[in-house]
């Protein structure tokens, strides 16, 4: 039973080499993978092998035989029942030399890695920009929220052209939310590479931090038409979604090194390749904002971003991501007029109106179990957002509900507000301004 068929779904998957030429790999790197990971993994027949580097039987058999015919493989001369009678292949002393050797230069062995000019190819297939969304799906991602009629008329083009979008507004107005139910819009899969190679150099991408793997999609055993395989070298993956906030410096958008595998991984931007890179709370890094944004200029003007080896040497990468900055700051305040010129959609994010604010309310008290009480609802809305100038946000329904919540446990009554509770969860929203003598 195969379980590497092709899904249905709008995305063209990476077709599986056919032969080593189609690999478009050196020989010597790929046959010193191959003997990496026969060392590593100790597996001995075709079937297994195959599985380990993530390449078809017959392009594996190629491979196996390149190396028997340089003495570094030999045949075990016995058929293994548990492996469907397959011969099994071991390495000779000079194989294992040889394995140590390239293990001392490069401790990758596994997944043979995709050339980048062949990644490009399917990031042309996927890429984040023929995607459209329509007002439905973006309603049915974020049916959860309460936001303004015209968002989703603001936010839909945005999302379908794949261009920058910046979102600003006030703190606690459900920015991370609207930017995660954007992701959650996009509902098809794309294929991640494990890993690709360039000038000889192997650079990880496939991360299952970053990368929710999709189900396997098996054939059906009674079906007439058996689905075409897609390059086992890649996952099959939802869109990724990168979220970082204040902890994001610029060496995180670089590769990284790794000095003992002498193996390099890939930058959180790379990752996030075919689908969404949020920078959460902008203006809150350690690094200015304009030096963050000034780092996209290449990316977002012209789809490609240029990263660097230990060597120095400089390649280019294709960017298909869509950028969404999210901040509590004015844009006038963190970015010149040449930046922002460089974002292409600009979004700002209100604090809900009363009659959404109340809407909000009632809807979080009844998931958590609060009834409503008129008396205490009057009290908060005609004598407490009066004090800070009737200025609404979408964080405050859960906060006030949850300290209410807190209270009633602890006093052991049940689930209840008043406007003495109002006032008891008020007090902890807000810090008065005080001198504090010491």
């Amino acid at each position: 039973m195969n379980i590497q068929a092709q899904p249905q779904t709008g995305v063209t998957p990476p077709p599986p080499p056919s032969s080593l030429e189609d690999m478009r790999l050196p020989i010597p790197m790929m046959r010193d993978i191959l003997l990496k990971t026969l060392f590593r993994k100790s597996v001995t027949n075709v079937t297994d092998t195959a599985a380990a580097i993530c390449l078809p039987r017959m392009v594996t058999q190629e491979l196996i035989d390149i190396a028997r015919e340089q003495k570094l493989l030999e045949a075990t001369g016995t058929l293994n029942a548990n492996a469907g009678n397959e011969m099994g292949y071991q390495l000779t002393d000079a194989g294992k030399a040889r394995a140590l050797d390239a293990l001392a230069q490069s401790e990758y062995y596994g997944a043979m890695p995709v050339p980048l000019d062949v990644y490009r190819e399917q990031i042309k297939r996927q890429s984040i920009r023929d995607i459209q969304i329509t007002r439905q799906q973006l309603t049915d991602a974020m049916g959860h929220l309460v936001l303004p009629q015209d968002l989703l008329s603001n936010l839909g083009p945005a999302v379908s052209s794949g261009r920058s979008i910046l979102m600003y507004g006030p703190p606690g107005n459900g920015k991370s939310s609207i930017s995660n139910g954007i992701r959650d819009a996009m509902g098809d899969k794309i294929y991640v590479p494990r890993a690709i190679e360039y000038s000889g150099q192997v650079i990880t991408v496939y991360d299952p931090i970053v990368h929710s793997k999709a189900e396997a999609v098996e054939d059906d055993p009674h079906s007439l038409r058996r689905k075409k395989g897609f390059d086992s070298r890649y996952v099959r993956c939802d869109r990724p979604t990168v979220i970082t906030g204040g902890e994001l410096t610029l060496d995180m958008l670089d590769l990284k090194y790794n000095p003992t595998a002498r193996t390099y991984q890939a930058p959180l931007q790379l990752k996030a390749t075919g689908g969404i890179f949020i920078v959460d709370d902008l203006g809150r890094q350690s690094e200015p904002p304009q030096s963050l944004v000034n780092r996209w200029i290449v990316p977002l003007e012209e789809n490609k971003d240029i990263l660097a080896l230990q060597s120095g040497e400089k390649f280019e990468v294709p960017f298909d991501t869509l950028v969404i900055f999210s901040t509590n700051f004015h844009p006038n305040e963190i970015f010149d007029q040449a930046a922002l010129r460089r974002i292409f959609y600009k979004i700002k994010i209100d604090g809900p109106c009363q009659e959404d604010y109340l809407k909000i309310f009632a809807l979080v008290a009844r998931k958590k179990g609060m009834p409503l009480d008129e008396d205490a609802l009057i009290h908060l809305i005609h004598e407490k957002y009066p004090t800070i100038d009737n200025i609404y946000a979408n964080y405050q329904p859960v906060f006030l509900i949850d300290q209410m919540i807190s209270i009633c446990d602890f006093e052991g009554i049940p689930y209840q507000m008043s406007p003495e509770l109002i006032d008891r969860a008020w007090s902890n929203m807000f810090v008065k301004d005080e001198v504090i003598v010491k």
